[in-house]
């Protein structure tokens, strides 16, 4: 059973997670076009950061920034073993839910061109393309999603 609960970016588990995804960005990405947040920035008071877990295991990661008018996604990542069961779904939902309760009248985010399964996983949740939003600039390896709730 997975289960998504709020959680520190600092536990080792999850800071591990962080670090890999962050590794995989940085091998995929130029450094003009990475923008995820490291984890100090995931600690700041307008970051909601939540963990996935099955049995006792962090196996996921994601977050919500609260932006002036709207939520952004940010740090969704499931660790390579752990991919296929459903946790990325689990991640979004929940994300959507603390969203929805914080009365966000919209998610946005951006990820990168060459991440098919993250585009899917975002489509599959009604998420569309739109434009570059926020200090967000117009990038060739950047995908721009937005879902109103």
């Amino acid at each position: 059973m997975i289960i998504v609960e709020a959680a520190d970016p600092r536990h080792p588990e999850a800071s591990a997670l962080l670090r890999a995804s962050h590794a995989l960005m940085e091998s995929l990405f130029p450094p003009e076009d990475n923008f995820f947040l490291d984890i100090d920035a995931l600690c700041a008071p307008d970051i909601r950061f939540f963990a996935a877990r099955i049995q006792a295991q962090i196996v996921g990661t994601g977050a919500l920034a609260l932006r002036d008018g709207y939520g952004e996604v940010k740090s969704m990542f499931v660790d390579e073993a752990a991919r296929g069961r459903g946790i990325a779904d689990a991640l979004l939902r929940r994300i959507e839910d603390e969203a929805r309760v914080l009365a966000l009248p919209c998610l946005r985010l951006e990820t990168g061109n060459l991440l098919e399964a993250a585009h899917k996983l975002y489509a599959r949740h009604g998420f569309v393309l739109r434009g570059p939003f926020g200090d967000y600039p117009e990038a060739a390896s950047s995908v721009f999603m937005e879902k109103s709730l």
